[in-house]
């Protein structure tokens, strides 16, 4: 499959990108250099291989979700530049 100038500037047009006549020629054989690349790579035999969506095994880093007591609203607040006693005092947002 061979890309075309004309493709190229539907492509910019549906983009709403100006390209100038250089940037479309040389768009075109970039994206023709892709192709022929990708062409390459299908010629490889896969059969046997595997389909991986990751290179690396993937492992769920979370923690368990354990219920345990909450730490106590005096020592929280210690940490507050400004409280009630109760909670944190912000400024006020209009």
């Amino acid at each position: 499959m061979k890309i075309t100038v004309e493709e190229v500037e539907h492509v910019a047009r549906l983009a709403r990108l100006e390209v100038s006549t250089e940037e479309k020629q040389s768009f075109t054989e970039q994206l023709n250099e892709i192709l022929l690349y990708m062409e390459k790579l299908n010629e490889l035999d896969t059969t046997g291989v595997v389909p991986t969506s990751h290179v690396v095994d993937l492992h769920n880093a979370f923690r368990e979700d354990i219920v345990q007591e909450s730490m106590p609203r005096t020592e929280t607040l210690e940490n507050a530049p400004e409280d009630n006693d109760a909670e944190f005092v912000v400024p006020r947002v209009l």
